[in-house]
Order: C-alpha cells, then structure tokens, then sequence
C-alpha cells in the first residue's frame, strides 16, 4: 500500500426499491482538504489514462459504473514508499469504496467493462500549473498499460 493512499468502505442500504450509499461527508477524516471540484468521466472499454501528477491537489475518486483498473506510483522522494506501485480494480463487483489518492502519487486507469463511469472531487479547483503528465510508457515506473489478465 501506497504511504497516504486511502480507502473508505462504503455502507449500502438495499431495499426492494433499489439502493441508496452515501459516498463522502465533510466531516470524514479523510477528506479533511475540502472540497475544489467535482468532475465526471466516462470512459468505454481499453480507454486507458496514465499518468497525472499533482503537487498541491488530492483526488478522491469514485467508479458508479463499469470496471477501471486503477495504478498508482508514489513519485514523492521522502515517502517511505517511493518508486512503489499498486494496482487494483474499482466499480462493478469490486469493494464499493471511494479512493483518496495525495498529492505527488501519479495515478492511471484503464477501463476494463464499460462503460467506466467515474465521479472525481479534488481538493482545489483546476490549476493549469498543477496539471503534471508522465508518459504512460516511462521507463522509471515501467508499468505496462497494454498487459491483459494473467493466463492461468
């Protein structure tokens, strides 16, 4: 696990009328950077996003629909887990929770089943200059966006 990465269990409440779950509050421990921006992408199958950085801004993701492999590369150089990489699975048939991804943690996704409907809020509104890219195919992280499942 990636240093200051989170996970936040969400509770679902089921019903014969559908469901309803409460996906953040200002209140949580997790979100105490407060609230910038809400965006939504929708992304459709083999769409791939790699890799966005930030300096200032965290991200808080959540996937209401399909299935978005998710990396994440600690870039930070007094983190105690530098140069790591995690992969793992948001959305349809996965845990329902919401992701906080900080500052200087370059993050990627691909989407798996579309369509991959992703709703984002970060913590400071869109900031050009704050708006960092890595290639996806860089050769220090060395994650490959074009691998499939493993053959078993």
């Amino acid at each position: 696990m990636i240093e200051g990465v989170v996970f936040k269990d969400l509770v679902t409440h089921v019903d014969e009328r559908g469901y309803f779950r409460e996906l953040i509050r200002n209140t949580d421990d997790f979100f105490k950077e407060g609230f910038g921006q809400w965006g939504h992408s929708m992304m459709y199958t083999g769409v791939a996003k790699a890799w966005h950085i930030h300096e200032i801004q965290i991200d808080w993701w959540y996937v209401a629909s399909g299935v978005l492999k998710v990396a994440l590369h600690d870039c930070r150089k007094n983190s105690p887990t530098y140069r790591e990489t995690m992969e793992f699975f948001m959305g349809d048939n996965q845990p329902a929770r919401i992701l906080r991804v900080p500052q200087g943690v370059a993050h990627g996704c691909k989407a798996v089943k579309d369509p991959v409907h992703l709703f984002y809020i970060t913590s400071h509104t869109y900031n050009p200059k704050d708006e960092g890219r890595i290639p996806h195919d860089d050769a220090e992280i060395g994650y490959d966006w074009l691998k499939g499942p493993v053959i078993k």
